[in-house]
């Protein structure tokens, strides 16, 4: 259990930095446009994604444990982190569907 916490958990910082990466290159590459939507109630807003974010990548435990407990665990030891690249990509598609399609637009709308 203690590898597995150790294994996940070094891995949750490049996945909050990449996730923090990509907003940041859509503010700074969309500046003008994102420029009025930085207020602090919106930190506030960014800040329950974020907690969001992190809460999904917790689900890779509930696999983790799963696959352990299994006849699968020492092959799986070997390429669990493909299940960390796929959440990873799956994570940085759905921010930038929801920066594009769902926060960009309404930042002119106000």
């Amino acid at each position: 259990m203690a590898g597995m916490i150790r294994y996940w958990e070094l891995r949750r910082i490049w996945y909050n930095l990449a996730l923090a990466l990509l907003c940041a290159w859509w503010v700074v590459h969309t500046w003008p446009h994102f420029e009025p939507a930085m207020t602090l109630g919106n930190l506030g807003r960014m800040l329950i994604l974020a907690v969001i974010a992190n809460v999904c990548y917790s689900s890779a435990y509930l696999v983790d444990l799963t696959v352990q407990a299994s006849s699968f665990a020492p092959a799986w030891r070997r390429w669990r982190w493909l299940l960390w690249l796929a959440g990873t990509l799956f994570a940085l598609l759905v921010a930038t569907y929801w920066i594009g399609d769902e926060i960009y637009p309404s930042v002119s709308e106000g």
